[in-house]
């Protein structure tokens, strides 16, 4: 009797584990859309994506690939299918809320398990199936990445830069913003965090810096393989950055000046024009600015309830009562000063040979992870005149690039994650589309 109880319990335990491999290696196949696949400027009309397991195993199209027999087939027709989004500016920590003296002091006890989940489930719903957090306490940062890495809660693969490097921390913010004093000591904070297993370095107020702490700040990052995100509020925060080798700058920046300054442009077409150093990486966070005068005159913008998801009713109620009145905010006031020298400026870095990313700075007042990415989007196609294909690659290749993990993500082919979207329509023609998007897979999990 006891070995057939055994025999009953083997046979179990063995069903369970080949089930569970089994839906852990089903095949899909997407089948019927237009693809962009994060490489070619030329469509593929009526594709077809198979993917078994994370990866996709095969692209092709109607006709020319077949259909694996006992695949789930999930039509894409009349769907523009592509690489999952990548938004690579965010504050997990933050949704939103005008006062960040307030936020901190008061929701930094619930950013491991309800702030930072809920931000990222949205950034995941939006389409981003990728996304970079520019600050936030080393602690949560690795905690929340790895959760998601885990499957334990959903979010996009999170690339984490854990507290900002800079000079002096802001009072009350020294959890996620460590200062600097001295070169040893700069290399020591940039050490701890790459043990610690950032993905990556913020750096800002570089200007505020010795130029042997911004360079040892640059040069630790480098020793352990990892890049260097630094702020381009200020001309002196670019120049030092330059010269310290930064990988990539975050934001427009100079406030209302109308342009970047001749020598500052010149620096940066110096390092453009190194090929043996790679392309040169820009982030310009241009919808925060650009549209605030939108939202200030049509408040109804801020009623979408997508950015409520994961978050209490009683944070949801205090988050829309610190913006119940934009044109107060003491954040955008600068903002109509601001709007006309963005466009210009844009194209300053663009005409550099800067290689421009999608990142939005998600997160900051009246900026939610549900909405953000596309609007940055719509801002450079519609308002900057921004070719629509150049404008996803910035949101999809690219940024795989900078990351180190073109070989995994960031295109739609063989080999790769299956992180995939689409939207019903023609997104090269009607951006905005991507507000709604009707598909997501994340390493060949669909989660809507």
């Amino acid at each position: 009797m006891k070995l057939l109880s055994r025999t009953i319990g083997l046979f179990l335990a063995l069903f369970f584990i080949t089930s569970s491999l089994t839906a852990q290696n089903k095949l899909k196949a997407l089948v019927g859309g237009t693809l962009i696949d994060g490489f070619s400027s030329t469509p593929i009309r009526n594709s077809v994506i198979i993917i078994e397991g994370e990866r996709i195993k095969a692209v092709g199209t109607v006709g020319s690939l077949p259909i694996p027999e006992g695949a789930e087939v999930i039509s894409t027709e009349g769907m523009s299918v592509m690489p999952g989004l990548w938004d690579m500016h965010v504050h997990l920590m933050i949704t939103g809320h005008s006062d960040y003296a307030y936020w901190d002091k008061t929701y930094l006890p619930l950013l491991k398990d309800v702030i930072m989940p809920a931000s990222a489930h949205q950034l995941l719903l939006a389409g981003v199936t990728s996304a970079r957090d520019l600050g936030a306490p080393l602690e949560e940062s690795i905690d929340v990445r790895d959760r998601i890495n885990k499957g334990e809660i959903p979010g996009p693969t999170m690339y984490m830069s854990g507290p900002f490097i800079q000079k002096k921390p802001y009072p009350g913010t020294e959890k996620f913003r460590w200062g600097v004093d001295g070169e040893k000591d700069a290399r020591a904070k940039v050490k701890k965090l790459a043990l610690a297993g950032v993905d990556c370095i913020k750096l800002i107020d570089q200007d505020q810096m010795t130029m042997e702490e911004v360079k040892a700040v640059v040069d630790e990052a480098h020793k352990h393989g990892l890049k260097v995100v630094a702020h381009s509020h200020r001309p002196e925060e670019i120049r030092r950055g330059l010269i310290a080798g930064v990988d990539n700058f975050e934001h427009t920046g100079l406030s209302s000046a109308p342009e970047y300054p001749a020598d500052v442009m010149e620096m940066i077409k110096e390092r453009t024009a190194q090929m043996n150093k790679g392309p040169m990486f820009w982030t310009p966070t241009v919808e925060v600015l650009y549209d605030y005068e939108y939202v200030r005159d049509n408040p109804e913008e801020l009623d979408n309830d997508s950015w409520h998801l994961g978050l209490p009713d009683s944070v949801v109620a205090d988050i829309k009562k610190s913006i119940e009145y934009p044109n107060r905010l003491p954040y955008f006031q600068l903002t109509p000063v601001r709007i006309p020298t963005l466009e210009r400026k844009f194209n300053q870095l663009r005409e550099a040979g800067l290689v421009l990313l999608i990142g939005t700075d998600s997160g900051v007042p009246m900026k939610f992870h549900s909405q953000s990415t596309w609007h940055e989007l719509d801002v450079w196609v519609n308002d900057f005149g921004v070719d629509p294909i150049y404008a996803l690659k910035a949101a999809t290749y690219w940024p795989s690039v900078m990351q180190g993990v073109s070989d995994q993500v960031g295109t739609v082919s063989e080999g790769k994650y299956a992180d995939i979207i689409a939207v019903k329509g023609d997104v090269l023609r009607y951006i905005s589309l991507l507000q709604d998007v009707d598909i997501v897979i994340k390493h060949g999990k669909q989660y809507k």
